[in-house]
């Protein structure tokens, strides 16, 4: 498929509308390959009422990462000839409200780079245009912020920067794939947070880490507060950070 990338920034305006109305409308949920990232999985298995154990099974496939080495989350298509999403109705998406940050950020991308001299995390916007996408074409206009904002996408980001930061750490000090009794604990603390939220309650699985109670005692009741503790554990039990 044909597509351009252009750089931009923050405070630039781009030309770009999607709806019902756009002839192309629900083409992008086509010729799936959609990753998730734990606070997709979330987000969908909470707006689903499912358990992350359901979710995982009925929606996802797991796949290692050729650089990372690390569990990798792909959504089910709803058959693998055209490969549509399988919450995509002729209506539009029927996730809306919680569909996963990479839908809420396009036609944007967004990096993330880090000062090798300073530390500092930046982030950096590029346009992607694909030939089948009309939304070009609309009189709309907003800059890189005003869309952002209008998509809600900062929860994620927050959350997805994490994670982000979880994947440098095993890039730089555990290159390879993991063994299968981490990749088993990965999986557990960042995706299956139901199933994790049980094992801590059944087996005291993090009683020797010490986190405070009042850290526990949120985990145990928000998934958000859980997704984060699982996020601070295996950082310190896979990469002792």
């Amino acid at each position: 498929m044909d597509h351009q990338l252009t750089p931009i920034s923050q405070q630039d305006t781009f030309r770009f509308s999607c709806s019902p109305d756009v002839p192309c409308f629900n083409e992008c949920c086509r010729d799936l390959n959609q990753f998730l990232t734990p606070y997709d999985i979330l987000r969908l298995k909470n707006h689903l009422g499912l358990s992350s154990g359901d979710f995982l099974e009925q929606h996802t496939s797991q796949h290692t990462g050729p650089e990372s080495g690390l569990p990798i989350i792909t959504l089910k298509p709803q058959n693998n000839l055209d490969l549509i999403c399988p919450f995509v109705s002729p209506r539009g998406c029927t996730v809306y409200e919680n569909r996963p940050s990479s839908c809420r950020t396009y036609p944007l991308v967004r990096a993330l780079s880090r000062s090798r001299q300073t530390g500092e995390i930046a982030e950096q916007f590029m346009v992607l245009q694909e030939s089948h996408c009309l939304g070009f074409r609309e009189d709309r206009k907003q800059t890189v912020t005003q869309w952002m904002d209008e998509q809600k996408i900062s929860d994620y980001n927050v959350i997805n920067d994490q994670m982000m930061q979880i994947i440098g750490l095993k890039n730089r000090l555990m290159p390879g794939p993991l063994d299968l009794k981490s990749r088993h604990l990965f999986y557990l603390a960042l995706y299956d947070l139901d199933n994790f939220r049980s094992q801590i309650k059944k087996s005291g699985f993090l009683d020797d880490f010490h986190f405070d109670s009042t850290t526990m005692d949120k985990a145990m009741e928000d998934d958000v507060a859980l997704l984060e503790l699982g996020m601070k554990w295996i950082k310190y039990v896979l990469f002792n950070h």
